[in-house]
């Protein structure tokens, strides 16, 4: 008797727990879907009350009358060109900081790495007006490279994860390896990379994100309409997309396209996310 009451508590729990998971996905999940509802629906059906959450027949005109508004395909271009460059530049500069800060002796590396943490705490609006003052002096204004560059000198976030991760591969191995007369470079490339993929997946993934949905640089930046990127263009669609009940739709349907890429990215590297962030928080 005992023992079946303790399996009706326990399976009690366990569908509490399940129940209340459901009902916050749900929450999550529920603005993308009544998004991915309204991009298909047609301009009568974006104001019906009570509101239909499946559209009947499924509209595309909404995708039409995007790129008759505005030239997606460039906006689209110019996002993925400063994202896949910010990523490569995060990676490679944030590596290499972690490794030095991770492995290598040197004097003052916990009080450079001190400071390196303090900087997550200065909010970017601070910096931004010094940071714009620089761009206008290397008359880098409507062009991509703040928006890029600034990622080839690393981010402190960044930083301190792959340190994270550094820090929990084995000494003996890097002790090994000096032994057989391997440089700190040649280390860094051929063992702590190839050990730590999961969490540079994890760091690409992260500035990939960043870059994409990045919507106060390329206000701040880019005024010339052929360089906008997707989230500067979608800030525009309120006063093109036309008078009416039209202009629902369309957003939706812009905003869906702008978010298509990191869906699918996510799913194809979410293995890869969950290992590195745990992997970050394994030692140190």
């Amino acid at each position: 008797m005992i023992v079946a009451r303790s399996r009706v508590v326990r399976f009690s729990k366990q569908a509490l727990n399940y129940a209340l998971l459901v009902v916050l996905a749900f929450i999550v999940l529920f603005p993308i879907l009544w998004l991915v509802s309204s991009a298909f629906k047609t301009p009568v059906q974006q104001y019906e009350w009570p509101p239909r959450f499946l559209p009947s027949p499924i509209y595309l005109g909404n995708f039409a009358s995007l790129f008759k508004v505005m030239p997606m395909p460039v906006y689209l271009t110019n996002t993925l060109v400063i994202a896949v460059f910010s990523v490569i530049g995060m990676c490679i500069s944030s590596s290499l900081a972690a490794f030095a800060i991770a492995r290598m002796n040197f004097r003052g590396r916990n009080v450079l790495f001190a400071m390196l943490m303090m900087t997550l705490m200065i909010p970017y609006a601070i910096t931004m007006i010094p940071s714009f003052f620089i761009f206008t002096k290397l008359k880098w204004i409507d062009t991509f490279l703040p928006l890029i560059v600034p990622n080839f000198f690393g981010g402190a976030f960044m930083i301190f994860l792959l340190r994270q991760a550094y820090r929990s591969i084995p000494q003996d191995m890097m002790d090994a390896a000096q032994l057989d007369g391997a440089s700190y470079f040649k280390i860094y490339w051929l063992i702590f990379i190839p050990l730590t993929i999961p969490i540079m997946v994890t760091v690409a993934l992260l500035t990939f994100l960043w870059s994409w949905n990045d919507l106060l640089g390329p206000l701040i930046y880019l005024n010339d309409p052929q360089l906008y990127t997707v989230q500067r263009g979608l800030s525009q669609l309120t006063g093109r997309s036309g008078t009416g009940i039209d202009r629902r739709g369309i957003i939706m349907a812009g905003s869906l396209l702008g978010m298509l890429p990191m869906l699918v990215i996510y799913l194809f590297g979410q293995r890869y996310f969950i290992q590195g962030l745990t992997r970050s928080g394994s030692k140190g």
